[in-house]
C-alpha cells in the first residue's frame, strides 16, 4: 500500500488512539493532537514509529481554537511535507448531563465549538492544502460523527445537534471537493469502549446484553480504525460523501 501522511485530531486515547494505530500499521506516516503540552503523548508517538517504522508525530491543539488550527496544520506541514487525509476525530461529551430544558449556553459553545466549528475549520484549511498537493496520492477527508446524528438524547442534545451537524458538513465538503479528486466519508461509530462512554458503562451493559445492538458487544477502538484504514486505503474512492456506520446492528429497525 502507498505510504500516505495522515493528521488525526484527538487521537490520545480513546478511538483516536486507535486509529493511529490502524492507520500506522498499514505504512501510513501519521500525526495526532490533543488539548494537553504531553510528554507521554510524545513518547508514545515514538514508540509507534519505532513499533510500525513510519513517521509519528504528537501535537498540542485545541481544535476549537482558530490559531492553534493554523498551527497544527503548519507543524504537520512541515514535519511531514504533505497531506493526503486528514481524519476529523476530536470530541467531546457535555461535562454534565444535563436536561434538555437546563441545557446551558456554555456547555452548547463548548461541545458546538470542539465537535463543529473545529472540524469545520480545519477541514478548509486542510483542503486548501491538498488542493495545492501535486504528488497524485489518494486524498480524503473523514470525519467521526456518531449515532446520535440521528438518535435523539434529550440529556446531552447538543452533542447531538453538534453530530447532525457534522453529517451535512461531510455533505458539503464532498460536494465541493468531488472535482477536485478529494473524497469526504464519515463514519458513524455506535456504543464504543472509550473515556467518553465509562461513566455509563454499566448502563450500556445491560442494554447490549438485552439486545441494543445485533453483535452483543462493546465496539472497539480497533473496530473503528479498521475501518477508517479501510477508507484511506483508496478502496472506496467512488463512494464520496458516503456514511459507514459502525455499530454491530444498532441502527437496523427491528421488531
Amino acid at each position: 500500500m502507498e505510504s500516505l501522511n495522515v493528521l488525526i485530531t484527538g487521537g490520545a486515547r480513546g478511538i483516536g488512539a486507535g486509529i493511529v494505530r490502524a492507520l500506522a500499521a498499514t505504512g501510513h506516516n501519521v500525526a495526532f493532537c490533543g488539548r494537553n503540552d504531553s510528554d507521554e503523548f510524545r513518547e508514545a508517538a515514538q514508540k509507534i514509529a519505532e513499533e510500525y517504522n513510519v513517521k509519528c508525530a504528537y501535537y498540542r491543539c485545541d481544535v476549537s481554537n482558530e490559531a492553534d488550527r493554523i498551527q497544527l496544520l503548519d507543524s504537520f506541514l512541515a514535519d511531514f511535507g504533505s497531506i493526503e487525509i486528514l481524519v476529523n476525530n476530536a470530541g467531546v461529551a457535555p461535562n454534565v448531563r444535563a436536561d434538555l430544558l437546563d441545557m446551558s449556553a456554555e456547555s452548547f459553545d463548548r461541545v458546538l465549538g470542539i465537535n463543529l466549528r473545529g472540524p469545520f475549520f480545519l477541514t478548509q484549511l486542510a483542503a486548501k492544502k491538498m488542493l495545492e498537493n501535486t504528488n497524485g496520492k489518494f486524498r480524503c477527508i473523514i470525519n467521526i460523527g456518531s449515532v446520535s446524528a440521528d438518535y435523539a438524547s434529550i440529556n446531552r442534545g447538543e452533542y447531538c445537534l453538534s453530530k447532525a451537524a457534522v453529517a451535512m458538513a461531510t455533505k458539503l465538503f464532498a460536494v465541493r471537493l468531488a472535482d477536485d479528486g478529494i473524497c469526504v466519508y464519515e463514519i458513524r461509530p455506535g456504543v464504543i469502549k472509550s473515556d467518553m462512554t465509562s461513566t455509563v458503562s454499566a448502563k450500556y451493559d445491560k442494554m447490549i446484553a438485552e439486545g441494543l445492538t445485533l453483535q452483543r458487544r462493546w465496539g472497539q477502538p480497533e473496530d473503528i480504525g479498521a475501518a477508517v484504514a479501510s477508507l484511506a486505503s483508496g478502496a472506496f474512492a467512488y463512494s464520496t460523501g458516503q456514511v459507514i456506520n459502525v455499530d454491530g446492528g444498532l441502527t437496523i429497525e427491528r421488531f
